[in-house]
């Protein structure tokens, strides 16, 4: 039976030793290479570049102008006092309808019609004072053809005569003045309507003295009302009379009227130097549903498109990341540059040359270009470019 020595054993043990430690190195090795590998891949591998997009469409464009106003009648009449005195009587109140010539208060009629009587009066006694002069006067010529008078008295009388003439059309004026005061006392509806505000009440004195006071309001038909608008210079240049408008009042949050610019008054309102212009727009409101004083927001339409090409407003303002504006849209630095857009082609931003047209608060009329209804024009991306330049987008067969 053969035997091993202790040395030959060690020997081989030494040797397997060094062959696993071998093995071990070299696995570690490739880990790390592969682990080096996979690191450098992902920092320096090309980031995929996500685009938001949305589609062409047709559909209809339009352009308003905002404004607040208030609702008024289209006709408004101040019914005064010509006259001074105490309210007698009141016989039309808030919401009162009124015919023409309907008598709508009364004031004391009593010192007016003494001032009448009086004028009557003394336009009565100078009437018989000039009946007396004019029977003298035709005595006085007879005596004086006769030379029974000196022939001055005769022409004396004439001018007394005259003199009566005169005093009795002065008291005629009195008399009819007396009577108009009288008239005056009856406060009186001019119009057919509908009183708005009283601000009279009975046993109040009115004095006319320096303003005639304010009695009554009185609207003349409140089925046709008008908005009056306070609208921003910047909006003036493209609002026409007869273009739409409509608006909405807090009384009715879900209704929305509907009416026309009748009037673009001319005359500037100033308020911390901000310039607004009257803008007057006429609505039905034949079921009475609108009160006069209505805060109101209205919109007014100014221009408008229907069923054309249009693209959201942001594809207008895109420009693809790591590129600027005039780069991207093949222009000198300080020169205009035609209006573009990029439309996702094949996965890559194509860029399409346009004429744009009219514009609202979110899409613009596409007037002419290569785009048609469903294409995807880009709005935004996120990611990180890698060189990649956008393609010019070739005519459509």
């Amino acid at each position: 039976m053969l035997q091993t020595s202790p040395a030959a054993v060690s020997v081989k043990s030494s040797a397997s030793s060094r062959g696993a430690l071998g093995r071990r190195v070299v696995a570690a090795v490739l880990a790390l290479a592969v682990i080096g590998g996979v690191t450098w891949w992902l920092l320096h591998r090309p980031e995929q570049v996500q685009y938001a997009t949305l589609p062409v469409e047709r559909g209809a464009i339009t352009r308003t102008a905002t404004a607040t106003g208030t609702v008024n009648p289209v006709l408004t009449i101040i019914v005064g006092s010509y006259v001074s005195g105490v309210i007698q009587n009141i016989y039309c109140d808030y919401n009162t309808q009124v015919r023409a010539g309907q008598v709508c208060a009364k004031i004391d009629p009593r010192p007016y019609q003494a001032t009448l009587e009086q004028y009557s009066g003394q336009l009565a006694r100078d009437q018989a004072v000039l009946d007396r002069d004019r029977v003298d006067l035709a005595r006085y010529q007879k005596l004086a053809e006769q030379n029974s008078i000196a022939r001055q008295q005769a022409e004396d009388q004439v001018y007394t005569v005259q003199q009566d003439e005169g005093t009795v059309t002065l008291d005629d004026a009195n008399v009819e003045a007396a009577r108009l005061n009288l008239g005056y006392t009856d406060i009186v509806s001019p119009v057919d309507g509908i009183v708005v505000t009283r601000s009279v009440t009975g046993g109040q004195t009115v004095a006319s003295t320096f303003q005639t006071p304010t009695l009554f309001l009185i609207a003349r038909d409140l089925t046709l009302l008008e908005v009056d608008t306070n609208t921003s210079e910047a909006d003036m240049g493209g609002i026409k009379v007869g273009d739409k408008a409509t608006f909405t009042v807090d009384a009715f949050p879900q209704r929305i009227f509907h009416g026309t610019v009748t009037q673009r008054r001319q005359s500037p309102q100033t308020v911390q130097n901000v310039v607004t212009y009257d803008i007057v727009i006429g609505v039905d409101n034949g079921d009475l549903a609108l009160v006069p004083g209505m805060t109101a927001s209205t919109t007014i339409i100014t221009d408008q498109r229907d069923d054309v090409i249009r693209v959201p407003n942001q594809a207008l303002r895109y420009v693809p990341g790591g590129l600027s504006a005039v780069e991207a849209r093949g222009g000198l630095a300080g020169t205009p540059s035609p209006a573009q857009v990029f439309v996702l082609r094949d996965g890559r931003p194509a860029m399409v040359t346009v004429v744009p047209g009219l514009a609202d608060d979110n899409f613009t009329e596409i007037i002419s270009g290569d785009l048609r209804a469903g294409d995807r024009v880009i709005t935004a991306e996120s990611g990180q470019r890698t060189g990649e330049q956008p393609s010019v987008a070739l005519p459509r067969p």
